[in-house]
């Protein structure tokens, strides 16, 4: 047993990176479940937790007050954040990979801002598409986001052949001022929708509720299953797309998968969350220090740790001024922004030497 122990926390065991995220994703989620207004005490949380949604026989004298607590308040705003920081941060390392530089995310390429653009025509219309009723606003959402990088990709390349990273990310900035101009026209045209608006474009996973993780579960899956087939092409574009072709990859439809699975992540995290900046930025830049550039494994570990990251977020934004609660996204952005300008300098001084 003991030596079952020692192999399993061995940093040689590959799986080591992997019991390590999944623990503090475990932990950081039980202390977000205990931590509030009403403190309720971590061993009560895995108890509800374990015979309310998993139905183990677990006897024990529950506080009913806490089983609602945990059960439809905590439980489903824990999940979601998880859901959404795993869905940015995955996409993130996805639009990294295949653009190979470290300063692409959902957010600085401006896809955050379609996706927004979307959510916010679909709140201000009310609008339900046949068939798919509640998907209708991810669906929006993800429509929006992937015309969006389309356009800045191919707004770059017009301008610079080389595809600098400069220029990407100025472009991304000057589609995201521009849909923002859109989204404010749109708040200053409405009237009853003006609340759930400003409400939603502040970056919130407060009061949403189950179905709100229904919504993003299903576009979440099938996004993250396609970047994780696509792990080893991503690890040969990284190289460079010459060196992909010459090592037999068909970097074209691989490309469109990347990109069209990045904004399926991104749109859907943006419907139910609002936009929430600089978690695809900051996450896969910090697991690819830790535990390396491949793929197979940054793409997994950027899920995992992205969901601990959004979780801590905004365990913090509804706690350090309490009874009020902050905007999750200013939690990120005050987190994102200098990780950012870090990375910025670094390059800059990287390319003189």
């Amino acid at each position: 047993m003991q030596r079952l122990f020692i192999r399993m926390f061995s940093k040689n065991n590959p799986f080591f990176p992997y019991i390590i995220a999944i623990g503090l994703l475990i932990a950081v989620m039980l202390v977000s479940i205990s931590t509030g207004s009403v403190k309720v005490p971590i061993l009560d949380v895995a108890r509800i937790i374990g015979s309310e949604a998993f139905y183990l026989p677990i006897e024990f004298p529950s506080d009913p007050m806490y089983t609602n607590i945990v059960m439809n308040i905590r439980l489903p705003r824990v999940v979601l954040a998880g859901l959404v920081g795993a869905a940015l941060a995955i996409a993130g390392a996805a639009f990294q990979g295949l653009l190979r530089n470290p300063l692409a995310d959902p957010y600085t390429l401006g896809v955050s801002s379609g996706a927004s653009v979307g959510a916010v025509i679909t709140l201000f219309y009310q609008l339900s598409l046949p068939l798919v009723g509640m998907y209708t606003l991810p669906l929006l959402s993800i429509v929006c986001a992937f015309i969006t990088v389309i356009l800045v990709l191919s707004f770059a390349r017009s301008i610079d052949r080389t595809m600098k990273v400069e220029t990407i990310i100025l472009t991304g900035i000057i589609f995201s001022s521009f849909l923002g101009a859109f989204i404010s026209l749109m708040i200053a045209l409405s009237g009853e929708e003006l609340r759930q608006i400003i409400g939603w474009l502040l970056g919130s996973v407060s009061m949403r509720g189950w179905s709100f993780v229904k919504i993003i579960l299903p576009f979440l899956l099938v996004g993250s299953l396609i970047l994780f087939w696509n792990a080893r092409e991503l690890n040969a574009i990284a190289f460079g797309e010459e060196r992909a072709k010459h090592l037999g990859v068909n970097v074209g439809p691989r490309k469109v998968a990347v990109l069209a699975s990045s904004s399926v992540l991104t749109g859907a995290a943006v419907a139910v969350s609002g936009t929430i900046g600089f978690v695809g930025l900051v996450i896969p830049h910090l697991v690819r220090i830790v535990w390396g550039p491949d793929h197979k494994h940054l793409l997994p570990l950027s899920v995992l740790a992205g969901a601990s990251f959004l979780i801590l977020a905004d365990l913090v934004a509804r706690t350090i001024i309490d009874p009020a609660e902050l905007p999750i996204g200013v939690i990120t952005a005050l987190i994102g922004a200098p990780v950012f300008a870090v990375i910025l300098i670094r390059r800059k001084l990287g390319k003189r030497s």
